[in-house]
């Protein structure tokens, strides 16, 4: 749907994030073209809305009602847009009342209230689907995977660039797609979450290029099912049929996949790009000895070959530009090593949402006495395998904390016996990093892998990385910057 077919209908927004906050300044952005605004008896617009709202032109702005958080609502009103109606309820019914509901990411479209207004006719969209359809010649490579989608798609923008190709890195890596609808880039390198995926299947435009690094369990609260959230993931080579498809092959779940509309690249298989150790091949040729990739762990370093495989794609070569890997800045809250207090070496990962990622964490760091801080929010994720792994590779001790720590903690108990690490709960953050603190007594690694989202004491993972990063004497700012968003 592109922005200009949303005039003459009732359009909501749902949410007031950045994403939110995006879709709203695109759309009045917008609101030059000419309108065909009309007046709708009873459907319950303030008197301050847009119906009214025409130059001297015969131009329109579009009417809008936005549906936020109370805390919210008084920073909307202070925008002073006529045309802009506050509510702080999205119930079915308010849905309902609308044509098209752009909703941010992390609202569910599987919500009771949501499920109910699609029924009785309301479109839900995302960003994404705007974007996509408001740009369909650009040259996208979407990326995303429950691990590693961040770092591939920042290397992937890195490499492109040191080719001298202009490229935009955005998405859910930290810059909206709606922010930069009128960017000039040659390529786009595009992170996409689970939240967004189906998204450019909505929007009706095929991406050049897919690349899925894994696929696993994770967000089964928004998604409801672990068969929703990989039909959801996967949604972006199912339905969105992008021109070419790079695909784990390692992943099983991948691997059974049947894509007839898309040219399938594999990375990861001997006669592809692929892992020997620590040495990446092109099939039989050696290529560069990853080790001097900035990126911590070989499970971060083999996403190169995923970007590899995307770059070969786009008809580029990948083994000229793979050098430049070397040059790549890190990303923050990915395995992030803070630095050295006392003795200790702080490690931010706060990233981290899932059992696997803490494990692979726990992996970079297995020759060393390491503290886990582990917990969060609990969104119902099994972490039976997590501690069946511990039985063989635990760390010196393990904290848990947050809301599904309690859970992790009597589950790991009779393993922490028997295996021989430390097993503690903590109340918070600051209460596990001390209780660590005094296990390590002043050697070690305080590694923060929660395996669990943030929400509840932290509005999302970088906040909660930052107040690690105080907790442990770093100045909380200096390492949550993204280097590389934008257009470049």
């Amino acid at each position: 749907m592109r922005i200009s077919q949303l005039e003459g209908q009732r359009v909501a927004l749902w949410g007031w994030g950045r994403e939110g906050r995006a879709a709203y300044r695109a759309l009045r952005a917008r609101d030059d073209q000419p309108s065909a605004v009309v007046e709708r008896p009873g459907f319950g617009m303030t008197s301050h809305s847009a119906v009214e709202s025409r130059d001297s032109e015969g131009q329109g702005t579009l009417p809008l009602t936005l549906f936020c958080a109370g805390h919210e609502a008084e920073q909307v009103l202070a925008l002073g847009d006529p045309a802009l109606q506050v509510e702080t309820e999205a119930s079915a019914e308010r849905l309902a009342a609308f044509d098209v509901v752009i909703k941010s990411p992390g609202i569910s479209p599987y919500r009771p209230e949501a499920v109910a207004a699609r029924e009785r006719g309301t479109r839900f969209i995302g960003g994404t689907a705007l974007w996509f359809a408001e740009r369909p010649d650009a040259r996208t490579i979407c990326v995303t995977g429950t691990k590693g989608k961040s770092t591939t798609t920042a290397l992937l923008a890195h490499l492109l660039r040191a080719g001298g190709h202009r490229t935009a890195l955005c998405g859910n890596i930290g810059l909206p797609l709606l922010e930069l609808i009128d960017g000039d880039a040659e390529l786009w390198a595009i992170e996409l979450s689970s939240y967004q995926t189906r998204d450019v299947a909505a929007s009706g435009v095929r991406p050049d290029v897919a690349v899925v690094t894994n696929v696993f369990p994770e967000h089964l609260d928004w998604h409801g099912s672990e068969q929703r959230y990989i039909d959801d993931k996967l949604a972006l080579l199912t339905q969105a049929r992008p021109r070419v498809a790079v695909l784990n092959a390692d992943d099983p779940r991948l691997a059974a996949l049947s894509l007839p509309d898309s040219d399938v690249r594999w990375f990861g298989r001997a006669d592809g790009w692929h892992m020997r150790g620590d040495a990446l091949h092109r099939g039989d040729a050696f290529v560069l000895d990853t080790r001097d990739v900035p990126v911590p762990g070989r499970h971060n370093r083999g996403n190169l070959c995923a970007v590899l495989a995307a770059i070969e794609a786009l008809g580029f070569d990948g083994a000229a530009l793979a050098p430049h890997a070397a040059s790549f800045r890190p990303l923050p809250h990915r395995l992030q090593v803070l630095g050295v207090r006392d003795g200790i070496t702080w490690v931010n990962d706060s990233i981290s949402t899932t059992p696997h990622a803490s494990l692979a964490a726990l992996d970079v760091f297995r020759d060393r006495r390491v503290a886990l801080l582990a917990g969060g929010h609990d969104r119902g994720l099994d972490w039976a395998g997590f501690a069946e792994a511990m039985k063989a590779r635990a760390p010196m001790a393990i904290v848990t904390m947050g809301q599904n720590g309690p859970r992790i903690g009597e589950l790991l108990a009779p393993i922490a016996r028997s295996a021989g690490f430390t097993l503690q709960g903590a109340t918070d953050l600051a209460d596990a990093v001390g209780r660590a603190r005094a296990v390590l007594a002043g050697e070690g690694v305080m590694l923060l892998s929660p395996g669990a989202p943030s929400f509840g004491p932290y509005r999302d993972y970088t906040e909660r990385g930052r107040h690690f990063a105080e907790l442990a004497g770093f100045d909380p700012q200096a390492i949550s910057g993204i280097p590389g968003l934008g257009i470049a």
